[in-house]
């Protein structure tokens, strides 16, 4: 469910007008729900009572400072990736004691940056990473509470470029390994092991492949305990799928999500973890765009946006379907026409969708594309010499642009000629 519905003929973002931020802040423009981000974060907190929990929102697919304050507020936690992540959650209030840090690539850098303003553990992905972190622990004096990393080898069944848990990806620790790689962790100085850590992919919509996952981790916790170690939370991950199409059958709810943990680890007496991104952020948010021309073309005819590829790259990247919707409440009778929808950049790559059925619309006209909030403005870009466009969050019947477009001249000054020219 969303707060994106037509009221009086007009598509809102709660009791705001669609239109109206699109005449104030300009097009293209992504906007956010207050209320549907709310919502979504306290899905998951009620699918794992009474287990002892933590909701750590994953940053990377939404980053946006009001967003994380917006979940941060309600008592998320975050996940992040990369420095620049834990410094946007930190200056969202975030305390570090609700911070965790995920990623294969984290550098000493980031590892002091943690350690120094605080983290509740670091998901440790490889033996060097297990090693450079101990390391800058005894520099710094202080102890890094972590977690490792397991590789299931399980199929999460998505789209290979966002599939994360078989032997043949770059993320964890082979399973298999795992006694031999703790046993390490438990004897450096400066390291604290306290869980185990999974995360088998993104835009999963079954159950299963989680099953298979959380089982390997009950019997590992089970077996490392034995082992001497105090194994005491088990971070899950996310991955949880959204429906990007109405049309579709809709994935898993978190509902059945938690009873699936209760029933694979809630057992173990372990705290939980888990770290949505997708599921809170991408129905929560919306890219609107304004139709330059339609073009008629040999057999087809073009919708040509002025979003582009550098805005929402996921069509482009992962061949991925977003519902596109004109703000302007269709008649229920209409009679679709079939468009290709694309985009003023210079690539061919740049199509949204292709022979898509949607009312017939003109030059001027104003669309949405709906499950925008996840991994939309965070992977734009300024390809073509765009500059990045705006982001807005809509609170009832008010709304605040929380990311400002960029002007030409802000965006050229960013370049420096060497002294030579």
């Amino acid at each position: 469910m969303d707060h994106f519905l037509y009221r009086n003929g007009q598509l809102h973002a709660e009791d705001v007008p669609l239109a109206e931020i699109a005449a104030t802040v300009g097009t293209p423009v992504y906007c956010y729900s207050t209320a549907t981000l709310k919502r979504h974060y306290r899905l998951f907190t009620e699918a794992l009572s009474p287990l002892p929990h933590l909701v750590c929102f994953a940053v990377k697919s939404l980053s946006n400072v009001a967003v994380l304050k917006t979940l941060g507020d309600l008592g998320a936690g975050m996940d992040v990736v990369s420095g620049g992540e834990y410094r946007r959650a930190r200056a969202a209030g975030v305390p570090g004691d609700r911070i965790v840090f995920s990623g294969v690539g984290k550098t000493r850098e980031e590892m002091r940056l943690a350690l120094t303003e605080g983290i509740r553990q670091f998901n440790v992905e490889s033996e060097p990473e297990l090693r450079a972190l101990s390391e800058v622990c005894v520099s710094l004096g202080v102890t890094a509470p972590i977690t490792l990393r397991v590789n299931p080898d399980v199929d999460a069944r998505t789209h290979e470029k966002i599939a994360t848990g078989k032997k043949e990806n770059k993320f964890g620790i082979p399973i298999s390994r795992a006694s031999e790689i703790y046993a390490e962790a438990a004897g450096l100085p400066g390291i604290d092991v306290v869980g185990i850590d999974v995360h088998i992919g993104s835009q999963l919509t079954a159950l299963e492949p989680f099953e298979q996952a959380y089982l390997k981790v009950a019997d590992l916790t089970q077996r490392l305990r034995a082992e001497g170690h105090d194994i005491r939370r088990l971070d899950l991950g996310g991955g949880l799928g959204i429906p990007y199409s109405r049309s579709n059958d809709a994935p898993p709810l978190p509902l059945d999500y938690g009873a699936l943990i209760k029933r694979t680890v809630g057992h173990l007496g372990c705290e939980i973890e888990i770290e949505p991104g997708r599921l809170i952020s991408g129905n929560a948010g919306v890219l609107v765009s304004r139709i330059i021309y339609v073009k008629q073309g040999e057999g087809r005819d073009f919708l040509i946006l002025d979003a582009a590829m550098n805005d929402l790259i996921r069509p482009s990247m992962y061949g991925a379907h977003h519902d596109i919707v004109p703000l302007a409440e269709p008649a229920v009778a209409v009679q679709p026409h079939v468009y290709d929808v694309v985009g003023p950049v210079c690539e061919t790559g740049d199509t949204f969708a292709r022979a898509r059925p949607l009312p017939a619309l003109r030059q001027g006209d104003l669309v949405a594309f709906r499950s925008a909030g996840a991994y939309g403005a965070v992977m734009a870009s300024e390809y073509n010499s765009r500059p990045l466009i705006p982001e807005v969050l809509v609170k009832e019947d008010h709304f605040a642009v929380i990311r400002a477009r960029p002007s030409f001249d802000e965006m050229l000054a960013r370049d420096t000629l060497p002294p030579w020219l």
